[in-house]
């Protein structure tokens, strides 16, 4: 058992039978009154979000769990199929507990997956991924000081906005949490 001084970003608990992991939170002291936390939690399972407020010092029960690294194989439209990368074993994931990341799936993408037990809880992938633009229109010439942007299809087929000056085929790096273009890679 550990207590609320103890919260982190990510960090899973097991509460009304279920896993849950904290998404945020923050540390409340009122000028009346006892302290409190104040979370978002995301449950595991459901992938429902819930804002919960805990006591200061309550104790929670925390999952631990073990990260272990694979790389995404492929997918066959319902399973998606991770490789382990010391024992070569395959493991599969049902879509639904993907959607968060699948526009970021493609072959030989190394994840971290997090378990508890043998049971497989969440897939985190890099916080930054090179991509490459399949479709976009052109851009006009001259026109790049003014921040523009416009949609670019991936390869993945996500739909982010980048600025004029990129063409289909370059190599641009994102940013998976917010789905953003950071810059143009080579």
């Amino acid at each position: 058992m550990a207590s609320t001084t103890d919260f982190k970003n990510g960090l899973i608990l097991r509460m009304k039978n279920s896993l849950w992991k904290i998404v945020e939170f923050q540390h409340v002291k009122p000028g009346k009154g006892a302290a409190f936390v104040r979370s978002k939690l995301k449950n595991i399972k459901s992938g429902q979000v819930v804002d919960n407020t805990f006591r200061s010092g309550e104790k929670v029960e925390i999952v631990r769990v073990e990260s272990h690294s694979y790389n995404y194989s492929y997918s066959d439209g319902e399973d998606f199929y991770f490789m382990d990368n010391e024992t070569y074993e395959q493991i599969s994931i049902q879509k639904e507990n993907l959607l968060d990341i699948i526009d970021f799936l493609i072959e030989n993408t190394s994840v971290d997956i997090l378990f508890d037990g043998n049971m497989p809880l969440e897939v985190r992938i890099p916080q930054h991924m090179n991509l490459i633009v399949s479709k976009t229109e052109q851009g006009e010439k001259g026109n790049s000081a003014t921040g523009a942007t416009k949609p670019a299809e991936l390869e993945t087929g996500l739909i982010i906005q980048v600025p004029l000056f990129i063409k289909e085929g370059e190599k641009i790096r994102i940013d998976t949490k917010e789905k953003k273009y950071i810059e143009r890679t080579k």
